[in-house]
């Protein structure tokens, strides 16, 4: 068999997959010797790898240890399990292990957090310098998260926002709860605007207030980003806190804004409302000025407050807070 899957293990042994599921290149090449020649016995698997009896032997004691051999019977000598159960058995044991492995991370981590603070607190604070250091630790923050991020946006904005809205996007596919609180200035930028809603789609919970302190990103409570420059001529510096009072003071911090933030504006869907109408509820629940939302819909000033006292009409509110609640009891924000 010149084409046979077990010579091509014996010409590229390193190029193969099992070494993911702990299998090394010589039992791959065993195990496909006894796969096509399961009657020739140690000594002829030992002639087909050109091993030592001695070799053949340690390594069919490993292959029965992954389950890959039958142990000998009252019938015959070893013999292969079907790949197609063996080899997926060995995959759920090995995921099995990985997943035990996982779940100690966080209690290694704790231990290591604890550590560096016991015996070097300045190691809890690392400034990042530059666009793709902060990008770099952005990236790996996000990929460390586990249960929640949390986040204040406001300009001004270090770059073009599109790979922390990929971060984001991928986050909140692997389930991580996202929360996000806006601050209005920002909202008046259309690309961000833009953006709070694609995330709000996508399943962040999403929040607004007039102002937000400062730029944050906490994640699952333990571990923060922060900025602590943001000027072009002395460059972008950030802080990366590790678990601390530090970071547990920004988490409450982050909570209290929460507490206060108002939910930001979603289409409704039930139809009621032109699309028009439906973006124009939007932006008047994110806090927006009147000036702003102007410029967001492409229309004067005397324009909006026309479609806002129309809207007021049909709702029968006397004023723009009884139009925000009487909007949000129909579910349009």
């Amino acid at each position: 068999m010149a084409n046979s899957a077990y010579d091509m293990a014996r010409q590229t042994p390193s190029a193969s997959p099992w070494a993911a599921v702990g299998v090394s290149a010589f039992d791959e090449v065993l195990y496909q010797a006894i796969l096509h020649q399961p009657d020739a016995g140690a000594g002829g698997w030992a002639r087909l790898t050109g091993a030592s009896p001695a070799q053949v032997r340690e390594s069919c004691n490993r292959l029965l240890e992954f389950g890959l051999l039958q142990p000998p019977d009252s019938m015959g000598g070893l013999r292969a399990v079907d790949p197609r159960v063996a080899i997926r058995a060995l995959i759920r044991r090995r995921e099995t292990e990985s997943e035990l492995l996982a779940a100690t991370a966080e209690e290694m981590a704790t231990a290591y957090e604890a550590g560096l603070l016991r015996e070097e607190p300045s190691r809890l604070v690392e400034v990042a310098s530059g666009e793709g250091a902060i990008a770099a630790r952005l990236g790996e923050l996000y990929a460390r998260a586990e249960h929640e991020v949390c986040l204040f946006d406001t300009p001004p904005y270090l770059a073009p926002p599109t790979p922390q809205v990929d971060l984001q996007a991928g986050l909140l596919r692997r389930g991580i709860i996202s929360r996000g609180i806006y601050a209005a200035t920002a909202l008046e930028d259309p690309a961000t605007l833009s953006r709070a809603w694609k995330m709000m789609e996508l399943g962040e919970q999403a929040r607004v207030l007039p102002s937000v302190p400062l730029k944050l990103l906490v994640v699952d409570g333990r571990r923060a980003m922060l900025p602590l420059t943001a000027s072009e001529a002395g460059g972008y510096c950030a802080v990366v806190v590790w678990h601390s009072a530090v970071t547990e003071a920004l988490q409450k911090l982050f909570e209290l804004a929460w507490q206060q933030a108002t939910p930001l504006g979603q289409a409704a869907g039930d139809g009621e409302l032109s699309e028009g109408e439906s973006t124009l509820t939007r932006l008047l629940a994110s806090g927006m000025k009147d000036e702003a939302v102007a410029r967001h819909l492409g229309v004067s000033l005397r324009t909006l407050r026309r479609r806002v006292s129309e809207l007021q009409d049909r709702l029968g509110a006397a004023s723009r807070f009884q139009l925000g609640v009487r909007a949000s009891q129909r579910g349009w924000v």
